[in-house]
C-alpha cells in the first residue's frame, strides 16, 4: 500500500498529472474561443468563402457550445476562468439558437398547410443527384414511387440524361441541359410547359430555367429553377456569383404577376443572411419556418447536415405537405413539395427595407462586375 502511495506522489507522476491538465485546459480554450467567434464570423458582411462557410453549420456550433459549457463545468478547476467562458459560451448559445429557432417547430409559421387538389396544385420533385455517383435505377425507382408531376434534377451529365430516358413516356415535357461541370440540368412535367428559357444569369457556365406551366385547372404559374455555385476555394473563393443568381431570381419573382416558385439546390443554408434577403426581396415564403430544418446536404455525413435544396412559394399557394426522401446514391437527398394554389393569401411574406433593396441591387452589380472581369 505504502509503495502504491509512493507511486502516486513520485515527482514524474505529478508532473505528467500536471501536463495532462495543462494539455486539457489548453485544447478546452482553445476550442471554445474558436468556436465562440464562429458563431459571429457570419455577421460580417464580406463574400469570402472563409466566412461564408460558417452561415451551414449553425445547430452544429449550438450543440457544440452546450458541450463546451459543460466541459468547463467538469475540468475546468479556477472558477473565474470557467465563469467567464461558460459566460460567453452561454450567450453565443442563445444567440445561435435565435439563428435556427424559426426553422424548428417553435418558430411561426411564413405558410398555411391545407388540402392538396390535383388540378390546383403541383407536387414536384428535385435533388442533386451528385454527378459521379452513378446509381441510377435509385433514382428512378424513386421517381417513379412517389410519382411526381414535375421533376428537378442537377449534376446531371450526358450519362444521367441518357440513364433517365425511361422517363420520357410518363413525363413527354422536358428540358435537358446536360453538362460535365456539374452544373448540369435536367426537368421533367407531366404539366404542358408553355414557355420556356435557359438562361445564365451570371456565369455563362452555369445555366438555369425559368418556364410557365399550365396546372390541370388551367392557371399558369412560373418556375423559376437554378443552381448557383458554391463558396468553396476551389471553384469559387467567393459568394458573389451565388449571391446574385439568387436575388436576381427574386427580383424576377416579385415583379411576376404569376403565382411562381422558386427552387433548386442554392448552395445556401436557410438561415443565412443571403436566403433571408432573397425571401424579402422575392416577398416569398420558406415552407421550412415553423416546421424543421428539412436538411438535403450532407446525406453520407449525418452530424455535417444543413438545409441546402429549397422550394420557395409567393403568396399564391398554401403548403400541402413537405418531406425530405430517401437517399438515391447522391451526397445530397432529394425534396418533395405539394403546393396548390389558393383564394386567399394564406402566407406570412416579408418585405425588403430600402437599405436592403439597395443592398440587394449592390450584389447583383458586383455579381455581373465579377463576371465581366473574368471575361476579360
Amino acid at each position: 500500500m505504502q509503495e502504491w502511495v509512493n507511486k502516486q506522489h513520485h515527482p514524474c507522476r505529478k508532473w505528467l498529472n500536471f501536463q495532462h491538465h495543462s494539455t486539457s485546459r489548453i485544447l478546452l480554450t482553445g476550442l471554445s474561443a474558436f468556436f465562440f467567434l464562429s458563431s459571429y464570423i457570419p455577421l460580417i458582411k464580406l463574400d469570402f468563402w472563409w466566412i461564408r462557410i460558417f452561415d451551414y453549420p449553425r445547430f452544429q456550433k449550438l450543440i457544440i457550445h452546450l458541450l463546451l459549457i459543460g466541459g468547463w463545468w467538469l475540468f475546468g478547476d479556477d472558477r473565474t476562468e470557467n465563469l467567464i467562458w461558460t459566460s460567453l459560451l452561454g450567450i453565443g448559445s442563445i444567440y445561435l439558437f435565435f439563428q435556427v429557432w424559426p426553422y424548428t417547430f417553435l418558430g411561426k409559421r411564413m405558410i398555411d398547410r391545407v388540402p392538396y387538389d390535383p388540378q390546383k396544385g403541383i407536387h414536384l420533385m428535385i435533388g442533386n443527384v451528385y454527378q459521379y455517383n452513378r446509381k441510377f435505377e435509385k433514382a428512378l425507382n424513386l421517381i417513379r414511387q412517389r410519382d411526381p408531376d414535375f421533376i428537378f434534377l442537377v449534376e446531371t451529365d450526358q450519362a444521367w440524361a441518357d440513364a433517365m430516358e425511361p422517363l420520357h413516356d410518363t413525363y413527354p415535357n422536358r428540358i435537358l441541359v446536360p453538362l460535365e461541370n456539374t452544373y448540369g440540368l435536367v426537368l421533367y412535367s407531366k404539366l404542358t410547359i408553355v414557355k420556356q428559357s435557359i438562361n445564365h444569369l451570371i456565369d455563362e457556365d452555369i445555366p438555369s430555367l425559368e418556364l410557365d406551366v399550365r396546372l390541370r385547372s388551367g392557371q399558369i404559374i412560373t418556375i423559376y429553377a437554378i443552381h448557383p455555385t458554391p463558396p468553396v476555394p476551389n471553384e469559387n473563393p467567393t459568394s458573389t456569383d451565388r449571391d446574385a443568381e439568387i436575388l436576381i431570381v427574386g427580383k424576377k419573382s416579385k415583379a411576376n404577376p404569376k403565382p411562381s416558385l422558386v427552387i433548386g439546390d442554392l448552395n445556401d443554408v436557410a438561415w443565412s443572411y443571403t436566403t433571408s434577403l432573397f425571401l424579402k426581396v422575392s416577398e416569398t415564403a420558406d415552407p421550412r419556418r415553423g416546421r424543421g430544418f428539412y436538411n438535403t446536404f450532407h446525406a453520407k455525413i449525418p452530424l455535417f447536415r444543413w438545409p441546402l435544396d429549397h422550394v420557395f412559394l409567393s403568396r399564391h399557394f398554401g403548403l400541402s405537405s413537405l418531406k425530405v426522401l430517401p437517399g438515391i446514391g447522391s451526397d445530397h437527398f432529394p425534396i418533395e413539395l405539394k403546393a396548390t394554389l389558393t383564394a386567399n393569401d394564406t402566407t406570412d411574406t416579408e418585405e425588403a427595407t430600402p437599405e436592403e433593396e439597395v443592398e440587394a441591387r449592390a450584389k447583383i452589380i458586383k455579381g455581373h462586375e465579377n463576371q465581366k472581369a473574368d471575361q476579360d
